[in-house]
């Protein structure tokens, strides 16, 4: 008769055990997860809706911030950040409040606020043609790029859109070197008059070029 050692047995059944346990919290994370990046759709949904039709007023506030800070205890300016990006999801991007929406979708290709929020600044930007913000829409929606890479992006599109005037160019340019000169000579008056050392008629004539000087970049 086969010996049968329990001792593996039981090291075995705790594995299987170990691993069907790991997959369903690895399973469970994920709806959290998904369920979390989406909470704030909701959040900003009232948050619009108590906006729009002034029902803190009711509530005895006489600003929305105030009912903001008070009440629910929340930062101001993210409180107005959430509001004005579900404006814009409403107006320019309606797809993204659909259920069906997430429901496809993987955790990480899913957008929290602050990439919608980039995304909206994004949209604003009179100086970024159509095909600029639609490669920015899809590094949010299809790539899950976060905001700071997507912050960069758009800076780098703004940068090269932005158009360059070669007479303000050179104009920029000597403003540079003027201030650069005014400080150079400020510190060389400084030590001569530290280290007293030069005559009067050279400190006479750096206080009269440091004054034509001012007079430039004034």
């Amino acid at each position: 008769m086969a010996v049968v050692d329990l001792s593996v047995s039981k090291k075995k059944a705790l594995a299987n055990h170990t691993d069907t346990l790991g997959d369903e919290i690895r399973q469970q994370t994920l709806i959290y997860a998904k369920d979390f990046k989406v909470a704030w759709l909701n959040f900003a949904r009232h948050l619009f809706s108590i906006w729009e039709d002034k029902m803190y007023m009711g509530w005895g506030y006489n600003k929305f911030e105030e009912y903001v800070e008070k009440e629910i205890g929340f930062n101001k300016s993210l409180a107005l950040k959430l509001v004005k990006s579900y404006i814009f999801l409403e107006n320019d991007e309606p797809q993204y409040l659909a259920d069906s929406f997430f429901d496809d979708r993987e955790v990480n290709n899913i957008p929290g606020y602050e990439e919608i929020n980039v995304l909206r600044t994004a949209k604003a930007k009179k100086e970024l043609t159509k095909s600029d913000y639609e490669h920015l829409r899809k590094a949010v929606f299809d790539k899950g790029k976060e905001a700071a890479e997507v912050r960069k992006d758009l800076t780098a599109l703004i940068k090269e859109r932005k158009k360059i005037d070669p007479e303000e160019e050179r104009n920029n340019r000597h403003l540079v070197a003027v201030r650069k000169m005014i400080n150079s000579l400020r510190s060389f008056k400084k030590d001569m008059e530290a280290l007293k050392i030069g005559s009067a008629d050279i400190l006479n004539d750096t206080d009269e070029l440091l004054a034509r000087l001012q007079e430039e970049i004034d």
